[in-house]
């Protein structure tokens, strides 16, 4: 009994520095995957981020919706088109997309984070997010495709963020955002986490997914690599460790770290506590991708 408890201590000793470094730190977190799917999973994450909030860690959750969106179209018989790898939204699915967003997704983790202790309040990526048309890419020929109410970010208001920030709230953001004319686009939530995070000029952008990290071999979940240095990711790319949907995920990190971000983590939200594991222990639980000049 004893020796569990001098255990626990321990953990706590291991985590002291890392706490000191990051308190009063801006940490944007993004939700998304089959992470979302499990119930006790997506309460233990929320429960991470309330500890955050408590030992002085500013945190900010950017979330995804895919799974809950699909299952209210298919519903509604909408159908469900993807057009190389991008939801396509016609006039009825992005008020789908609004609706499931803000009054089910973005609702529920506010809730669970206050079943947790925290005070938390959802933000309409609308009121943070720029944006305009945007078209799909065809990675073979180039051709571009319309695929709807897609939206590019043009610029991030941190405003009504950092003023939830300020009040002690933990701000919980929609992935939508608006155009000069007040239409709506479905924004791609890694994009909206990453371009966020550099408009708020956060020290630290975790993606937490269904994937254990980056993996040296794809089909080997034990292969993650701790460390990817931006240097090195053209290097992967050739050599096919990142492809397919893993490429625009990677140009985010790369914006990201390039704002000034200080270290971007992929871990698998999959994982209990994966978030805590990440941050505040030696060892890791996922990948951090670095700038050359933080790897030294």
């Amino acid at each position: 009994m004893i020796d569990d408890v001098i255990a626990k201590a321990g953990v706590l000793v291991e985590a002291l520095p890392y706490i000191q470094k990051f308190r009063n730190s801006i940490m944007l977190v993004k939700f998304g995957g089959s992470a979302m799917e499990d119930p006790e999973l997506v309460r233990s994450a929320m429960c991470d981020v309330v500890m955050l909030e408590a030992i002085g860690v500013k945190p900010v959750i950017v979330h995804g919706g895919g799974k809950a969106i699909s299952a209210e179209l298919k519903k509604l018989g909408i159908p469900v088109k993807f057009v190389f790898g991008l939801r396509y939204t016609c006039d009825q699915t992005i008020k789908v997309v609004d609706d499931v967003l803000h009054n089910v997704v973005n609702k529920n983790l506010v809730e669970l984070g206050e079943i947790c202790g925290g005070r938390l309040v959802g933000i309409s990526g609308k009121q943070v997010l720029r944006a305009k048309r945007t078209m799909a890419k065809d990675p073979t020929t180039g051709e571009l495709q319309d695929i709807g109410f897609v939206g590019e970010v043009e610029g991030v208001n941190a405003a009504p963020i950092m003023n939830s920030i300020e009040r002690g709230m933990i701000p919980v953001v929609t992935p939508l955002g608006i155009g000069k004319d007040g239409t709506i686009y479905n924004i791609n939530a890694d994009v909206a986490a990453s371009k966020i995070a550099q408009g708020l000029h956060a020290r630290k952008l975790v993606f937490m997914s269904d994937v254990p990290g980056i993996l040296a071999d794809k089909d080997d979940p034990k292969s993650v690599i701790p460390t990817i240095v931006t240097s090195d990711i053209q290097k992967l790319i050739a050599d096919g460790v990142l492809s397919g949907g893993m490429l625009p995920k990677i140009a985010s990190c790369v914006e990201a770290l390039e704002s000034g971000i200080n270290k971007v983590h992929m871990i698998d939200g999959r994982v209990l506590h994966s978030l805590l594991l990440e941050i505040f222990t030696d060892t890791g639980i996922g990948t951090q991708i670095v700038s050359p000049a933080s790897a030294m």
